[in-house]
């Protein structure tokens, strides 16, 4: 191409009482009476060594059929000032506030809850793949095995059984920070407000309003990249 630590289980759990672009724009908090969720993650890229550790744990947990993928960080070759680097750029549904896959759903199978979390309701879903075409993260796909479309779900059933989401619980150097915007207490939102002026999300001009925020991305993965990266796949490292 051209030139172009994890929140804790114990923090994470703590914080279950409570409730049950160029520069990215934080969501404010709710009054303090509301005592809803609103999940979110914070991807550190600085932390992320390409280990994929985050890939297979999200295939496990959620049985992803072979070669396709809800969340993995993509690998590409950078050259600048004659020397070739390697960055990588982990993505996953970014679960947006204003998301273009629920409209264009025929069916309302895709859908927003009220803590932040896009699902697809695979008992209505058709398989049109309408949504896989909307969604501006490539964060989507039509499982080969269901026939429906798939995602992340930031790991909805664990995280309704006080756990983290799998990627999080996996991640060897800390990128992955998982928690409650709503809590102002919690780390992902101290995390987050210390780092404002860092704060980047992806594709800011498509006007989704993200609930992935990244610290140290690079502007020039920011938006469309000029290059093709090299995704990992487990049929080629003996999985």
């Amino acid at each position: 191409m051209n030139e172009p630590t994890s929140l804790s289980r114990r923090a994470f759990l703590q914080a279950l009482p409570v409730i049950t672009a160029g520069v990215a724009i934080l969501p404010e908090q709710v009054a303090a009476q509301d005592t809803s969720h609103r999940w979110a993650m914070l991807v550190d890229v600085r932390r992320c060594i390409g280990c994929q550790a985050c890939t297979v744990s999200c295939i496990m947990e959620n049985a992803v059929p072979e070669n396709s993928f809800r969340t993995v960080v993509s690998t590409y070759a950078v050259k600048t000032g004659g020397i070739t680097g390697t960055y990588v750029l982990p993505r996953l549904c970014n679960h947006c506030d204003d998301p273009p896959c629920v409209p264009v759903c025929p069916v309302g199978a895709t859908f927003k809850r009220e803590d932040g979390v896009v699902l697809v309701d695979g008992e209505r879903c058709v398989g049109c793949g309408y949504c896989v075409q909307a969604c501006p993260y490539d964060a989507r796909f039509i499982n080969h095995v269901t026939g429906k479309a798939d995602k992340c779900n930031f790991c909805a059933h664990r995280v309704e059984a006080g756990l983290l989401p799998a990627c999080v619980e996996t991640c060897v150097g800390g990128a992955r920070i998982f928690g409650d915007l709503n809590d102002r207490n919690g780390e992902l939102r101290k995390r987050l407000d210390a780092a404002k002026g860092e704060l980047k999300v992806l594709k800011p001009e498509a006007g989704t309003r993200p609930n992935v925020f990244y610290i140290g991305l690079d502007p020039r993965f920011q938006s469309r990249v000029a290059g093709v990266a090299a995704l990992w796949k487990p049929s080629e490292h003996g999985g």
